[in-house]
Formats: C-alpha cells, sequence, structure tokens
C-alpha cells in the first residue's frame, strides 16, 4: 500500500463491510497467524455473553488468584487475593490489554483459564471461526494458539452487531484505578477520528504489530484487520489508508462474504525472531539524520526542509519524517533538526553527502531516541 514514507509491507488484511458481510478488500486473508492480545476480543465477547444473559454485571467482582497476578506485563498488578469489577476489567482489557485481567477474568467465568480456553475456541467455531484455537485468554505466546484475519473479521463484527449495549467499552482510552490513571487506549481512535470507534491491537515477538478496528463513516461500518507489522506506527498508518480506499468502494452485494472466504494454507509467521525482537525499537521510527542543533525551531525546520531537498537530488523518492526535537541542558533549550523514519542506507549518503561539503551530519539509530535528547546537543 502507498505511503508518503515509503511502502508498508503487511502481511495479511481484510476489509468487511459490518452490514453486508461483503469483503472489500484482503490479502492472504485465511493465512495462519498467531492472535497475540487480539485474542482478548473474544475475552470481551464471553463477557458481553455473561452480561446480556444475567450471570454477571458490571459490579460483579473478579478476583484475582496467584496464577493470574503471575502473568507478564502489560498487566494491572491486582495482588492475589485482591479483585476489581467487570467494569474495570473490561476497561483494563482495552486501556492497557492487560494480562492478569485476561486471566483473572477466564477463572472468574469458567473456573480455569484452560476451561475458559476451551469455551473460546468453542464460541469462536460457533461464529464460524472455522481456523481459530485458543490456549489462554491473553494472547501470550502459545503456538497452539491461531488464528486468520478472516476469523478476526468475522469476531469483530460479530462484536459490533450482537452487543451495541457494551460495545462502547471498545472505545475506552484511559481510566482511573484508585489514584492511577491508565491508558492510553489504541491510538488509531485518534489518529482515525472521527469515524474511527474502537476495537483491539496485539503484539508478540512471532506475531509482529496487529489491529482491528472498525470505524463509520456516511452511516457504513467497516471492519479491517491487519497483521503482521514491524512497528506499530507502520501498522496505524497502514490501517488507515486500507480503510479509506475501502469507504471509495461501493457495497453491492457482488463481492464475496467474510464467511466465504477460504481458511487455511501458508502461516503462521514469524515476523520478528526471537533473537532480534526487543533489541530494537520497532514502533520508534527507522534510521535517522541529525542535522543539527538550533537555537530556535524556525531554523531547524529550515535545516530540515534543506535536507529533505538534498535527499531528493540524491535520488531518494522517500523523503522521510520530520523529528524537531527539544534539546535541555541545564535551563537552555534547543531544537535539533531531524529527518526521521528513512530507508536503509538513505541516512549514511545524505550524512556522506554533507560531509563532503564540510557540513555537519550524523546517522542516528532509533535506539537513539530518548528523552531528554541529550545526545543531540551541539
Amino acid at each position: 500500500m502507498a505511503s508518503p514514507s515509503g511502502p508498508v509491507m503487511a502481511g495479511p488484511y481484510v476489509v468487511v463491510d459490518a452490514a453486508t458481510g461483503e469483503t472489500l478488500l484482503e490479502r492472504d486473508a485465511g493465512a495462519f497467524w498467531y492472535p497475540a492480545s487480539l485474542t482478548k476480543m473474544m475475552t470481551i465477547y464471553i463477557v458481553f455473553e455473561e452480561l446480556k444473559a444475567g450471570r454477571l454485571t458490571l459490579s460483579s467482582p473478579v478476583p484475582f488468584s496467584q496464577n493470574a497476578n503471575a502473568k507478564p506485563a502489560s498487566k494491572l498488578g491486582v495482588a492475589p487475593g485482591g479483585s476489581i469489577t467487570v467494569e474495570q476489567a473490561l476497561q483494563a482489557l482495552v486501556a492497557r490489554s492487560a494480562n492478569d485481567v485476561a486471566t483473572a477474568v477466564g477463572e472468574r467465568i469458567s473456573g480455569t483459564e484452560a476451561a475458559f480456553a476451551h469455551r473460546m475456541t468453542e464460541t469462536a467455531a460457533r461464529l464460524g471461526m472455522t481456523a481459530t484455537q485458543f490456549r489462554n485468554a491473553n494472547g501470550l505466546p502459545d503456538a497452539g494458539q491461531i488464528t486468520t484475519a478472516r476469523d478476526l473479521a468475522l469476531l469483530g463484527v460479530a462484536l459490533v452487531k450482537e452487543f451495541p449495549q457494551y460495545y462502547g467499552y471498545f472505545r475506552t482510552q484511559d481510566f482511573m484505578f484508585g489514584k492511577q490513571k491508565i491508558g492510553p487506549g489504541i491510538k488509531f481512535l485518534d489518529l482515525y477520528a472521527p469515524y474511527a470507534d474502537g476495537l483491539k491491537t496485539g503484539f508478540i515477538c512471532a506475531s509482529g504489530f496487529n489491529i482491528v478496528g472498525s470505524a463509520v463513516r456516511d452511516g457504513r461500518r467497516l471492519v479491517a484487520v491487519a497483521l503482521g507489522f514491524k512497528r506499530a506506527d507502520l501498522r496505524d498508518e497502514f490501517i488507515i489508508r486500507l480503510l479509506d480506499e475501502a469507504f471509495l468502494l461501493k457495497t453491492g452485494g457482488n463481492r464475496p462474504k467474510i464467511w466465504q472466504l477460504r481458511n487455511g494454507g501458508n502461516g503462521p509467521a514469524t515476523v520478528l525472531p526471537y533473537g532480534e525482537c526487543g533489541t530494537i525499537r520497532y514502533d520508534m521510527p527507522g534510521e535517522a539524520a541529525w542535522l543539527g542543533t538550533y537555537g530556535d525551531w524556525r531554523t531547524a525546520r529550515t535545516t530540515f526542509d534543506k535536507g529533505q531537498a538534498q535527499l531528493a537530488t540524491l535520488g531518494f523518492s522517500r523523503l522521510g519524517k520530520e523529528w524537531i526535537l527539544p534539546v535541555k541542558s541545564g535551563e537552555a533549550t534547543r531544537q535539533a533538526a531531524i529527518i526521521a523514519d528513512l530507508e536503509p542506507g538513505a541516512a549514511q549518503k545524505l550524512c556522506d553527502d554533507y560531509k563532503a561539503r564540510k557540513l555537519f551530519c550524523e546517522v542516528k539509530k532509533p535506539t537513539d531516541f530518548a528523552p531528554p535528547f541529550s545526545g543531540f546537543w551541539r
């Protein structure tokens, strides 16, 4: 898919019209994939079922076992023996993607997380998610926990259509938990405002960065699934462009329905091998060219513009993103001029050109970007 910062590589994706079930855009929608925290959409679906049936209320307690408390981050951090309400659990699952909360919810509803995972798989089968198997309530890595973009789209549509009275929890951006503010929720809600209205992101190393997003525009609701990105910002950029493209397409009844797409085939992929996962901040922009630090924003911006023009002269079509960073040293604040998110080799070529002309330029890696940006003072 086209992008101002160059081609964005994705794994499987699909966009479906929620009212008709028509598939508007798709690629490899039936390929097996690890759901990561998109798993929590099914956890929440079952909570909604329990609320609708009257077996739970929003104020029902959700106790935390030692097993739930032991889950790794992201987590809410409730001590064993403590509890939260169902409403707080829903908010925490969306705004923090809390793994301990997902396990506690599963144990509250089914007695054990394994029994809850069995119910999750049975529910998936009932919804027509024919390739989906669950082994836990939170999406933490398990080789047996698999799904497809097709199946996740079915789940997204089911959440929207079956639970209008509860679906608004997927818009949770933050909430107060005692004196602690929990959040933020998914950036997609802000980035695609006013159309975006919710759902979920998920990440483990093997699956990369993933999202299921719902948006309403001109009275039409579309649900999009995009999987397998190496960076969160590219995932968010991609789903917005995917939805923009899909909203231009008419729903005429002649396209395949989402449930008619075939599951199976390749996968699940390994987007980020465990050996390299975590050594690079994949949610930060790529290589950057630092062009100096200046006394005011306007001078830094002019320097940035000149750098972009030089990149174009050197033959690059992807000109990077503007990063004018405030750099502090004692009481003084200056502005670093940085061209970020460059394709491999571009920053080095630009800096070589600058140095040949006796101008300042340094290549910076994603890991170099940390407040207060003291490495950008000169």
